[in-house]
């Protein structure tokens, strides 16, 4: 009796077998496996993670101040809050400023920005990040800066950006609106010293 049909025979009924194997494997992973894989997908995509809580463990920067006028009382805010005297907008707050008003009747610089020291503006030495360019509003009409200004700020990779205080509050909302890290120092349009136990609590 020759031996190649029995082999025939079994090699067809070992390949019949096969198949029914790989069918059920794959009917098995299909049904048991597929499921796992696909929840997890699901469970660690960033997309959707609740972004109200992940903005609240994250380093974002904070919503800007923005201004929403300015009078002789003072720079409004956008929340109705009226701020009197000279300010800083960093950093998504307002700090009270303590610097004298500038001597418009003066015609030299120095006289001008009597009392105007690099300390005045020592609050951009500590910041990190450092806003990327500070907007100063010199009060009613614009004023040339303190002669020391612009080589203090360049020094700390800041960009002095001088204007009188309307038009700096335009630029600054603009500016920070679009994500811009900006910082603007304002004048009133009328002078204004804040009283010592303001600037102690502070």
């Amino acid at each position: 009796m020759s031996l190649r049909p029995l082999l025939n025979t079994t090699l067809r009924c070992s390949l019949a077998f096969n198949t029914r194997l790989r069918s059920s494997a794959v009917k098995f992973c299909a049904k048991h496996v597929a499921p796992t894989i696909t929840s997890r997908s699901l469970h660690t995509t960033r997309v959707a993670r609740d972004r109200s809580f992940t903005n609240l463990l994250a380093d974002d920067d904070p919503p800007p101040v923005q201004v929403s006028s300015i009078s002789d009382a003072g720079i409004q805010l956008a929340d109705g809050l009226v701020i009197p005297g000279p300010s800083i907008f960093l950093e998504g707050k307002v700090f009270l400023w303590d610097v004298p008003h500038p001597d418009l009747k003066s015609r030299k610089a120095e006289e001008r920005w009597q009392g105007w020291t690099p300390e005045r503006f020592e609050i951009f030495e500590v910041v990190a990040p450092r806003p990327e360019m500070l907007i100063l509003g010199t009060g009613k009409t614009l004023v040339q800066p303190p002669p020391f200004l612009s080589k203090y700020l360049t020094g700390l990779g800041i960009q002095l950006e001088v204007l009188d205080t309307r038009n700096a509050c335009s630029t600054y909302n603009i500016l920070s609106e679009e994500g811009r890290r900006v910082a603007a120092a304002l004048l009133p349009f009328k002078p204004y010293a804040w009283p010592k136990s303001s600037m102690s609590k502070k």
